[in-house]
């Protein structure tokens, strides 16, 4: 297991930095973008210290082996994610630092809509149902529990706010914001690649609760962008973990948000530094899931 953590690679990367979110980084290559996945990690709206060792290294790759299971279903934006072919960008003696971090793609028109199918009622959506009977406008049966699933997955967008939250939208909000006929693509396309990674996941013990996906285009062209069923953009659930009515163990930085929650932090300020044993957990949990959906051990 690794033993060091990347919180950035502003310093090393010689390219213009485009943008810096919360767990990626956007370089500028002239003709495409490169990402840089770091081991950064965040929960109620702070990025936490320290970073979680080989949490960009699985989102990264988790990324990139979706990309490749879903070619067939939809085209992507992903050139490569060979460090050693980024040349000068990456000096020669920093190449290990970003190896398997990064990802060079093509460059989209970003589409300002999260992409977001549940297939069961929980997080967000449980406490919509709960409110209102209904989740971003859909009405749903009465009496669901939550965890409920659903007799058919659902489309639920997200108008993207880079500043603050995600704002869940309706269907005809959406198609107001980015036309009619795009909206059915997205909602069709979104739904089609939930059902493929869900009957996936079964096949191998998991649960794919919900996940958020985004879309780009090329020359008009719809394809997917960003990340892809990653623990940072799905909801996995271990199926023996599975009930109806309590708050399940997810597969991906639960152990942090546990431990702030247990803790007396008041949510206004940024936190202490993680505990060891959450940090080692936490990476742990990461290389489980990449283990489970790939069928190989993290190196």
């Amino acid at each position: 297991m690794s033993t060091a953590a990347i919180s950035t690679g502003a310093e090393l990367i010689q390219a213009p930095l485009l943008y810096k979110g919360k767990v990626r980084e956007l370089y500028d290559l002239g003709e495409h973008y490169l990402i840089v996945v770091t081991d950064r990690i965040s929960a109620f709206d702070y990025v936490l210290e320290p970073a979680v060792p080989d949490k960009g290294n699985v989102l990264n790759r988790l990324s990139a082996y979706w990309f490749e299971q879903t070619l067939d279903l939809m085209d992507n934006h992903v050139i490569h994610t060979d460090v050693e072919r980024l040349g000068d960008v990456v000096p020669k003696e920093h190449r290990d630092v970003f190896r398997n971090r990064v990802m060079v793609t093509r460059k989209a028109q970003r589409i300002d809509i999260e992409c977001v199918v549940r297939g069961y009622v929980t997080g967000g959506g449980w406490r919509q149902y709960e409110s209102s009977g209904e989740i971003n406008g859909i009405k749903l049966p009465e009496g669901l529990r939550k965890n409920s699933k659903l007799e058919r997955p659902i489309f639920t967008p997200a108008a993207k706010n880079d500043v603050g939250h995600d704002e869940d939208i309706s269907f005809a909000a959406m198609s107001e914001l980015v036309g009619a006929d795009l909206a059915e693509q997205l909602r069709a396309r979104s739904l089609e690649l939930y059902g493929f990674a869900r009957d996936y996941c079964e096949e191998r013990g998991i649960i794919l609760a919900d996940c958020k996906l985004e879309f780009g285009l090329i020359d008009d062209k719809l394809i997917l962008i960003d990340e892809i069923f990653t623990p940072d953009a799905s909801r996995f659930w271990a199926k023996e973990n599975y009930a109806l009515d309590i708050e399940i163990d997810s597969m991906d930085k639960e152990p942090v948000r546990t431990y702030l929650a247990g803790s007396d932090w008041d949510k206004n300020s940024r936190p202490d530094p993680l505990p060891p044993q959450v940090v080692e957990e936490t990476t742990r949990r990461y290389r489980d899931i990449f283990s489970r959906l790939t069928g190989q051990e993290l190196k």
